[in-house]
């Protein structure tokens, strides 16, 4: 079954996780991915091997599966101008370098388009294209903390600021910069003109905060931090702790309430003037409102920490309330694989003798051509067949790679980056 994207050639010139992320979703789409990479030793994520003998570490290996990996130094006029010369046969290229580098070696958009006008070019960046910021570096956790994200994780507003566990905005861009594109591709297909698009981290951390950043631009509503609670507000949208762990609950309505109550043993908070606005309470829809959250909260942690976490969970979930009881990643991930009890792609391919398992790209198609089963490039790997494809002869290869200005071979080096 063919995938959405074959037929379709993408450069690029990204590293580290958001512009991989976003050549990974086209590659697992159908695409050939050729990703460009400095030839002594590729990409600086290849070095993060914790020690093992490798280039294609497993978090380098996991969003640069299914690509080839062209090994040239477009720092070269010589690579420039063949990197130029693949742009002609391309559809997408990728770019995420601080906003001016690419345009010093000749491979801006307006240059790339030059050789094929309706190309549809990504740039990548913290800041965007323009604006007084545009130069300043970004990485992941730099950007929480700048557009307020930091700020809204944690409790109350005296404790330090808080980031997300893991590179969210990284990954945000790396969908945003492929949803632009699969678009961009679709309007090219419907009226023949290319594209050019500016992501960057910053507009990713908006959209992540899409909610609250719109209530204070439209009704100048400040952001709280929340702790565990819900979005809702509800008294009862909140994380507890049990007698053998944590819960996390969402009773956002009043039947929700109702039947939580009723699983806890406070029956009659539902009638307790103190703690809600009854009248809100007994409307046929909307969410349960407070009149004095704090008395409502103790009330529940009473109640919660006599109960099993665990029990809970499958005794609200079958009522109707979701609840989860809070796990490591880890922990979730091996109950899946030990009951199956969420269906979930299981994705594996092999890299250097070994297994890497994953859990798909997030969503699954019924007509989607099935996993893509090629591993990660060694350094250069594709290359020599790349540019033979493109008209480069034997002698002229193995010119470049004298000079340093390709890499063909596989053998580890130190890391380095353009």
């Amino acid at each position: 079954m063919a995938k959405p994207l074959e037929g379709i050639r993408v450069l690029d010139l990204s590293h580290v996780i958001a512009g991989p992320l976003t050549s990974f979703y086209l590659a697992q789409l159908g695409a050939e991915v050729i990703k460009v990479e400095p030839p002594l030793a590729g990409e600086v994520l290849r070095s993060m091997t914790n020690g093992v003998d490798t280039d294609t570490p497993t978090g380098f290996a996991a969003i640069n599966a299914g690509k080839q990996s062209l090994a040239l130094d477009i720092r070269t006029r010589q690579g420039a101008e063949l990197l130029r010369s693949l742009a002609a046969s391309a559809d997408v290229f990728i770019e995420n370098f601080r906003p001016g580098v690419v345009a010093r070696h000749g491979l801006d958009y307006a240059s790339i388009q030059a050789v094929r006008p309706d190309i549809v070019y990504c740039s990548i960046s913290g800041f965007g294209q323009q604006g007084d910021w545009s130069q300043r570096g970004a990485y992941d956790h730099v950007v929480q903390a700048m557009t307020g994200m930091m700020m809204m994780s944690g409790e109350g507003d005296d404790a330090p600021p808080l980031k997300v566990g893991f590179p969210v905005i990284d990954v945000a861009v790396g969908m945003l910069g492929a949803l632009s594109i699969v678009a961009s591709l679709h309007r090219r297909s419907r009226d023949g003109t290319g594209q050019y698009i500016d992501a960057s981290m910053v507009q990713a951390s908006l959209m992540l905060m899409y909610p609250n950043s719109c209530a204070w631009l439209t009704d100048g509503t400040p952001t709280r931090r929340v702790g565990n609670r819900g979005y809702t507000g509800s008294p009862a949208a909140d994380t507890y702790q049990c007698s053998d762990g944590w819960l996390a609950v969402a009773a956002n309505t009043p039947e929700q309430f109702r039947k939580l109550t009723a699983a806890i043993g406070v029956e009659a908070l539902c009638s307790d003037a103190r703690a809600l606005d009854l009248a809100a309470f007994n409307r046929p829809n909307g969410f349960v409102v407070p009149n004095d959250r704090d008395y409502v909260a103790q009330r529940l942690r009473e109640a919660f920490a006599t109960r099993g976490a665990a029990q809970l969970e499958a005794l609200l979930s079958d009522a109707g309330v979701p609840a989860a009881k809070v796990r490591k990643l880890e922990e979730f991930l091996q109950e899946v694989d030990e009951t199956g009890c969420v269906n979930l792609p299981d994705h594996r391919f092999r890299q250097d003798g070994r297994e890497v398992r994953t859990r798909g790209i997030g969503f699954a198609c019924a007509q989607e051509g099935g996993p893509t089963a090629a591993g990660a490039p060694a350094v250069g790997e594709g290359g020599r067949a790349i540019l033979a494809g493109a008209g480069v002869d034997d002698e002229a290869i193995a010119e470049l790679e004298r000079a340093g200005i390709i890499r063909t071979q596989a053998e580890a080096a130190a890391p380095s980056a353009y």
